[in-house]
């Protein structure tokens, strides 16, 4: 293939994340990646296998002198997060990231760069085959579907990993470690809709210009939920135009992405009351702009005259105005007493209406287990009320801090060392696959790491390639201590 990064260190790790970029891999779609993997362990003559999910794992056998050494996991996911611009034409099935270098910055056009967690993949990639470093055994596990409730992690075998020292890398910038996360779920919410043929006057409405970001640790940023914006319209339109209807909601695409964009079709009775809802939409769009003025300047809503072949049953209309108006959203506990750290959140991350049914998704997050369970009571409730049946999927558990983790403090001592600065240390409102790997490995010391990446989950994200290098240097002097 024709390589485009340029003038990059180290060389290596940016011909391998070029590599994996040509591959389609949104969660789900790990096949692919995972032959490729297959591949490059046996090109560089290492055991590796697949398990049924498409997890992979590499054993890189220890160098001359770490025989005795403590083996050590070192661990990404292979999947990534398909969001793209409404404009972009890209198939996520089919094609790879197409991408551009800009100076020091590697970026996508108009979708996700892959970097959460190509980082990880290409970086021990890098590690394997650098046949000049000093290290303890090293297995290498590429874990598949992470993105959508770290199922590749609870699939693991575990008993095929001997190592009790994990270096994940899915986290932040170089001198920087996270140490422990939130626990998290997905609580999809389902009501049958019925819907009737029509041909009342029709208004498009669309949300557009917001910023988005990680539903965990971009949630504290203030920024706005396209979806939950749509309610709050919605149910001013609804109770300010009389006889409103809808005829569609759609919103958002991945639960553990703030929704940047959200479109509805409303029904009016008729063409006058159309024109009211197009003022009433431009003064909410005034007041919501103001509010959202530092977190999200570039908010809008767009308006256009369309037509429409169906009307929602004005009860079904009624109770999906109800729920994205009343359901809780954002940030929703915080601890004050540990500088503001969020400690519980909700992201309503997703609307779809398919083969009758309107399904709305939530990502509820938290590193306290009985308040997890205090937002799940809180969903359900909330959906009885409303005529919405409430499912739970994909639970996974929070990571504690380990406050005599001797990986940390050799991470601290090396980048010390390094730099001449000190190492910061974070816990983060987000999954990690740490969590499950601690219960799965019993005496696990974990620790994760990564490079400076911003935007994730977005359209907008993008690598600062200058922290590539350090990362890797990093890592590598911390397996060269480890004896």
């Amino acid at each position: 293939m024709e390589y485009i990064i340029k003038g990059q260190k180290p060389e290596a790790f940016f011909r391998h994340f070029e590599e994996i970029s040509a591959i389609p891999r949104g969660s789900g779609n790990e096949e692919a990646i995972s032959a490729f993997l297959l591949r490059f362990a046996k090109e560089n003559g290492l055991t590796a296998w697949r398990d049924a999910v498409y997890n992979v794992v590499i054993v890189k056998p220890a160098s001359t002198g770490y025989e005795n050494a403590p083996s050590v996991m070192l661990q990404g996911h292979t999947d990534m997060v398909c969001e793209k611009n409404a404009a972009t034409t890209h198939d996520f099935l089919t094609e790879g990231i197409r991408l551009i270098q800009d100076g020091s910055v590697l970026r996508a056009d108009g979708t996700t760069l892959g970097a959460d967690n190509g980082v990880a993949v290409a970086m021990m990639m890098t590690i394997l085959e650098d046949k000049t470093l000093a290290h303890p055994a090293l297995y290498c596990v590429f874990t598949v579907q992470e993105e959508t409730g770290l199922v590749g992690a609870k699939e693991l075998d575990g008993s095929k990993i001997p190592a009790r020292l994990l270096i994940n890398m899915d986290s932040e910038g170089p001198g920087h470690g996270t140490v422990s996360c939130a626990g998290g779920m997905r609580v999809h919410m389902r009501r049958a809709c019925h819907s009737a043929p029509c041909t009342l006057p029709a208004l498009a409405v669309r949300i557009r210009g917001l910023q988005g970001g990680h539903s965990g640790t971009e949630i504290g940023l203030g920024r706005g939920n396209a979806n939950k914006l749509m309610g709050r319209i919605l149910y001013g339109l609804s109770q300010a135009v009389l006889g409103m209807g809808l005829s569609s909601v759609e919103g958002g695409s991945k639960d553990n992405s703030i929704p940047r964009e959200c479109d509805a079709v409303c029904l009016f009775s008729t063409e006058e009351d159309r024109k009211k809802a197009v003022s009433l939409i431009r003064e909410m769009e005034a007041e919501i702009a103001q509010e959202l003025r530092e977190a999200d300047p570039g908010f809008a809503v767009l308006t256009e005259q369309t037509s429409a072949q169906t009307k929602m049953a004005d009860e079904d209309a009624q109770a999906l105005i109800g729920l994205l108006m009343l359901a809780p959203n954002g940030v929703c506990d915080r601890n004050e007493n540990a500088g503001g750290f969020i400690v519980r959140s909700l992201n309503l991350g997703v609307i779809r209406m398919e083969d009758d049914t309107v399904t709305v998704v939530f990502a509820p997050r938290s590193s306290v287990a009985s308040l997890q369970e205090q937002t799940e009571a809180e969903l359900r409730l909330l959906a009885k009320t409303l005529g919405f049946e409430a499912e739970t999927h994909d639970a996974y558990p929070g990571w504690a801090y380990n406050p005599e983790s001797p990986l940390r403090r050799l991470f601290s001592e090396v980048w010390k060392e390094q730099s001449g600065k000190e190492f910061v240390t974070e816990a983060i409102h987000a999954g990690l696959e740490c969590g499950l790997f601690c219960d799965k490995l019993p005496g696990l010391d974990a620790i994760a790491v990564g490079a400076g990446c911003t935007g994730c989950h977005t359209p907008d994200e993008a690598m600062d390639m200058t922290t590539i290098e350090p990362l890797y240097q990093l890592v590598k002097g911390v397996l060269e201590r480890i004896h």
